[in-house]
């Protein structure tokens, strides 16, 4: 696959019990909307959720990467409060 001017990063996703390794070409300035749809398109599609996430971006990054990716798969999300331990459905 010949490269396209512009990409300039390769976003690289290991699993770490087969070592198998995918490698997304992209850029330095990708949202986290792009990325989620990077990760969808290229690795969620074949595997589907993964079970960690070890990056070296800021834990808020991560944190919207997750938020992000359960929107576009449209899983929701119910926190649980410790004094309030009922959850609306």
């Amino acid at each position: 696959m010949p490269l396209v001017v512009g990409n300039d990063v390769i976003s690289v996703v290991c699993d770490r019990l087969s070592k198998i390794a995918h490698f997304v070409i992209t850029t330095k300035e990708i949202s986290v909307q792009k990325l989620v749809r990077l990760f969808r398109n290229n690795v969620w599609k074949l595997y589907g959720l993964p079970e960690s996430v070890i990056s070296d971006k800021r834990p808020q990054f991560v944190a919207e990467l997750t938020k992000k990716l359960n929107k576009m798969l449209e899983i929701k999300i119910k926190l649980l409060i410790f004094f309030h331990l009922q959850i609306d459905r």
